[in-house]
């Protein structure tokens, strides 16, 4: 439907369109963003799929016709496929005018040809990754090209056309080259001792070609050399009844030879390939629901990058305190776990955390070459060498680190990978702005949940059960957590320890403590993290925002409440905004409710009731000079003013 209505837009008002990619290595597709376009019925997947087989070289319209009916095409068939052409431009180009020739599907005198760039057809990349594998003169390297290059199949060449995509020369063809290049593939790999890379691609293969004996042969040695003897066996016993009872013959010499040799163990497994990458993500939280968007985006951010041949080298997690970053990330560490085959690294950098001192890059590093097999004596002590060791270890590798509560960049910069293919996911507290910057990372910053992620929050720790059974109290729970994660998560954990005390009776408890951090036990630590980062100014503009009467404070406010300068002021709300304790929206900052009941607690506890009163009077101050200049004079103590943000305060609540 998205794709429909992107159609539509675009044919009305000319807007550019994403250009489309297609696939033919499995069922035919064509896709524009994020959705499939319809591609009609199954005579008109079959013109698609011939057109994209021939990989952009002219189509013949009598074999087009030929294609479709075979021998006994109606008198109407020219006309049905120029008619299948016409359906098929418009999908690919929809806002070309009627009539018009366009720039994609283009009609030669003997027939029509799909113009199309190597980055949107799955074939086209194939051959090109296949190609670089083929020149290239590092053994891992060309392995990892090839295992690339096969990872883009999703199934039999034009999935879905049965059976005239098993039968017809131009889609066997295809079916044939794949076949070549995972042998070719599978012998560069059993040479380099990197049999693990290929086995799921020879697999694949050798599900769809059960009878080929140089794929099974191919199978069998690398399952071997990766310790897995038994199943090796198993495989060759299977493909000998195969052959007997399908075509009624025995296994050929290069099968024979190499089953008797697994039987008398000569094929000795590697060590190199055998040895377990290292699998160091923590546990996904049981209870982790919602943020579909943010999973989607930052695939979506990795996909676009490998279609266009730069790496993601990573992706930049920020948000307040309490918001999930860590669970997110995660999570996404997780869905993108398979993808890395290398390994999977972790590591907590203790940036915000009171729980030791901060991680430096040569610990970090130290920890993850010992991870990757060096032994920790070997390792070099100065930090320049440990990260040049590091990457030259995961060179030509897929590994995924993920680095946790992270300080600054000067503390990940040496750590971050140095060549396409791994990738680092980065959590913070902080704006990391040189590390989007000078290190090429991707922003995926972490925003307070909607109101039904919220929901499903409390409903996955509660139960749906009892939040449905006080639909009304769930709510009240949630806006007075601010739609926080943690706090969600710490008021449901307290529910839960209580299960004869209602909801009703949680909400009531924590409306009752507004404005105070009470019931949330946890926050203040979690908050001071970040708190304890600030600079003096900073810090002490942070705790007298609590006294400001509303959420959103001006420049010139934050000013008076400080007594500074606007540039100061605007330097300290700066440097909140950096650490994630206040959201700027245009000429205004925001501090969530929760943060301001930390900051009340922290002036009410270092600065003294002389500061406290002087702060509230130049605020009064300020707001009564505005006051003056817009509405005139006013009666003493009736002294009222009105924030363009709507917070309306008088001299009594001062």
């Amino acid at each position: 439907m998205s794709s429909l209505m992107e159609e539509r837009r675009a044919a009305a008002g000319g807007t550019k369109m994403a250009a489309t990619r297609f696939s033919i290595l499995g069922p035919v597709r064509a896709r524009r963003g994020d959705g499939d376009l319809r591609l009609g019925g199954r005579q008109q997947r079959l013109v698609l799929a011939l057109l994209l087989a021939r990989a952009g070289t002219v189509v013949g319209l009598a074999e087009t016709v030929d294609t479709i009916w075979e021998q006994d095409p109606p008198a109407s068939a020219v006309n049905v496929v120029h008619r299948y052409i016409g359906t098929l431009r418009r999908l690919i180009e929809p806002g070309l005018p009627v009539r018009r020739v366009g720039s994609h599907l283009i009609r030669h005198a003997a027939g029509y040809q799909l113009r199309v760039a190597e980055d949107s057809l799955d074939l086209l990349r194939f051959r090109a990754l296949a190609a670089a594998a083929r020149r290239c003169d590092d053994p891992e390297q060309a392995v990892r090209r090839y295992a690339d290059a096969l990872s883009l199949w999703q199934g039999p060449c034009a999935a879905g056309l049965e059976p005239l995509s098993q039968n017809l020369p131009v889609f066997v063809a295809i079916e044939a080259e794949r076949a070549q290049i995972v042998r070719d593939a599978a012998d560069t790999a059993l040479r380099a001792g990197l049999e693990r890379l290929l086995l799921p691609a020879l697999r694949q293969a050798v599900e769809h070609s059960p009878l080929d004996e140089a794929l099974q042969t191919r199978l069998i040695l690398a399952l071997a050399a990766t310790g897995r003897q038994a199943e090796a066996l198993e495989i060759y016993q299977q493909v000998r009844r195969r052959l007997g009872d399908e075509l009624g013959i025995d296994p050929g010499p290069e099968l024979l030879e190499t089953h008797e040799r697994l039987l008398r163990q000569r094929i000795a497994p590697q060590a190199v390939a055998s040895a377990a990458a290292p699998a160091q993500l923590p546990p996904d939280h049981p209870f982790f629901t919602g943020r579909s968007d943010l999973l989607g985006r930052a695939e979506r951010l990795i996909e676009e990058d490998r279609r266009h041949g730069r790496p993601t080298v990573a992706l930049a997690v920020d948000g307040m305190p309490g918001v999930g970053k860590t669970t997110l990330a995660i999570r996404l560490a997780h869905r993108l776990a398979r993808a890395y085959p290398d390994g999977q690294l972790y590591a907590d950098l203790r940036g915000f955390s009171a729980d030791g001192p901060v991680l430096s890059a040569g610990e970090v590093l130290r920890g993850f070459l010992t991870s990757l097999g060096l032994p920790q004596e070997d390792l070099p002590t100065e930090l320049h060498a440990l990260a040049g060791l590091f990457r030259s270890r995961v060179s030509g590798r897929r590994v995924l680190l993920l680095l946790d509560n992270c300080g600054d960049f000067p503390q990940i910069r040496h750590v971050l990978p140095g060549t396409p293919g791994s990738l680092a996911i980065v959590t913070s507290r902080i704006r990391m702005t040189s590390l989007i910057t000078a290190g090429g990372a991707h922003p995926l910053p972490v925003d307070l949940p909607s109101a039904h992620e919220a929901r499903e929050i409390l409903a996955h720790r509660l139960g749906a059960g009892r939040v449905a059974a006080e639909p009304q109290a769930a709510e009240e729970i949630i806006e007075r957590c601010g739609r926080l994660p943690l706090a969600i998560a710490l008021t449901a954990a307290r529910a839960v320890t209580q299960p004869t005390v209602t909801l009703a009776e949680t909400a009531g408890e924590l409306l009752g403590a507004r404005d105070t951090l009470d019931g949330f036990a946890a926050l203040p630590a979690a908050f001071s993290w970040s708190y304890r980062a600030l600079t003096p100014p900073a810090a002490r503009l942070f705790r007298l925002l609590a006294l400001h009467p509303g959420p959103e404070v001006s420049v010139d406010a934050a000013a008076a409440l400080a007594g500074t300068e606007p540039r100061s002021a605007g330097s300290g709300l700066a440097e909140l905004a950096t650490h994630m304790l206040v959201q700027v929206r245009g000429d205004r900052s925001r501090m969530h409710d929760l943060l301001r009941a930390y900051a009340r607690q922290l002036s009410e506890e270092f600065d003294t009731a002389v500061e406290r009163h002087e702060a509230r009077t130049r605020l009064l101050d300020f707001y009564g000079n505005r006051f003056d200049r817009a509405a005139g004079p006013v009666r003493e103590g009736e002294v009222a003013w009105h924030e363009p943000a709507g917070v309306v305060c008088s001299t009594h609540s001062m």
